[in-house]
């Protein structure tokens, strides 16, 4: 099925979550993405030593990281790989890329020298320190870019360590890089010049932090790990609950931003003189005495499944909402309902859910999720189709290796 991005071809140089992801992001959006990996250099995702029925290089993780693009072997090693390598570039629109700063230049395949082949190119290098500056070179994965981003420094609680985002922040990277692809593909529309996107992975792991960044600018004070807590908004927190039927235990999270809520909570908990407690009658009253507050709220749910808190609060007009196992979203009627879960059929794992995108458009039809590509499946359609090589020539390149 056509999406918006119909008509448009993604090169993926890409391993490990920042950059896949960065490219199934504009497979979900229609898209052609096609994935150049190599024997040589697997994609280290393709291996995962914790899924419980891998098969080869087929698993679970690689599988949900890859949908929609296909995979092709070039081994850019070979000198003979590069000119392929650059026919592919002149058919295409956009090209992805998430090595180390100065892989690319080893290659040959400087931005420079592909944009004039294809002068319209938009070329996107994800790294995590972006591809200037004195830490350029700085190897790092996603345990090191919300520490360096200072995100880790803000998460956890005041008397434990920095609690590391792990591959979140890999996935907040590959995302903001599909909205820089989408950018230029938009200044591309209007000028038609391609041009070259530099993102650090740092960097875009420090947008989320930006208030606090700039209220240290201004006052010179540093933020502390707070943390279910906030730093404007009491009550806010994870309350226990009453575990539902077969699960383990039970959690809901409330947050009251404005007196009218305050109020509503009161009465939603047969509390309605907590309102007017002297202890909790304004939001600086109520910040100061969080922890006597939090103790009545959990003392309250204690006695609910985080469902039934869940459905009290909301209908008084109170943000509550369960902490969520992966059991409770997919058994989620709301999830079920908007379709999150998605069906495909991988050739090797079998039948398998994945999520799928989570936009929805009024006016494009809803993409056909397609199960991640196995090595090299889509050699023949490229090469033979796309690039016109024979099938002797193809089987030559194989045994010279260059297509491996």
């Amino acid at each position: 099925m056509r999406g918006i991005l119909e008509g448009i071809r993604v090169l993926a140089l890409v391993h490990g979550y920042a950059g896949p992801y960065c490219a199934m992001l504009l497979g979900f959006l229609g898209a052609e993405v096609i994935k150049v990996e190599s024997r040589r250099r697997i994609d280290l995702i393709r291996f995962d030593p914790f899924d419980p029925h891998p098969r080869g290089m087929d698993n679970l993780r690689f599988n949900s990281l890859n949908l929609n693009c296909r995979s092709i072997t070039l081994n850019l090693a070979h000198p003979k790989s590069i000119p392929l390598f650059v026919k592919l570039i002149e058919k295409s629109d956009v090209l992805v890329e998430n090595f180390r700063p100065g892989t690319m230049e080893k290659l040959g395949l400087k931005y420079e020298d592909l944009s004039r082949a294809n002068p319209g190119l938009i070329m996107i290098s994800i790294s995590f320190q972006g591809q200037t500056g004195p830490e350029s070179s700085y190897k790092g994965y996603a345990v090191n870019f919300g520490p360096a981003a200072g995100a880790a420094h803000l998460t956890g609680y005041p008397d434990a360590p920095p609690v590391l985002l792990r591959s979140g922040a890999d996935l907040r990277a590959g995302a903001a890089g599909a909205l820089a692809v989408l950018l230029a593909l938009f200044y591309r529309l209007r000028t038609g010049r391609g041009q070259y996107i530099d993102l650090s992975c740092r960097e875009a792991n420090m947008l989320p932090v930006g208030d606090l960044l700039m209220r240290y600018s201004m006052n010179g004070r540093e933020p502390l790990r707070m943390g279910n807590r906030d730093s404007v908004m009491s009550p806010h927190n994870c309350y226990r609950c009453r575990p539902a039927p077969g699960d383990p235990e039970g959690w809901v999270s409330i947050a009251v931003s404005n007196e009218e809520e305050w109020r509503a909570l009161c009465r939603a908990m047969g509390k309605p003189e907590l309102a007017e407690d002297e202890r909790f009658c304004d939001p600086a009253r109520r910040y100061k005495n969080q922890e006597e507050l939090d103790r009545i709220i959990e003392e309250w749910t204690s006695n609910f499944t985080p469902q039934e808190a869940t459905r009290i609060l909301q209908e008084a007009g109170v943000a509550a909402f369960p902490s969520c196992s992966n059991k409770d979203l997919f058994e989620d009627p709301h999830i079920k309902e908007r379709k999150v879960f998605r069906e495909v059929f991988h050739p090797k794992l079998g039948r398998q859910f994945v999520l799928g995108p989570p936009w929805r458009f009024s006016r494009a039809p809803e993409i056909e999720l397609r199960p991640a590509p196995l090595l090299g499946a889509d050699n023949d359609y490229v090469f033979g189709g796309l690039l016109g090589l024979s099938h002797e020539e193809i089987e030559d390149l194989r045994r010279e290796g260059v297509i491996d």
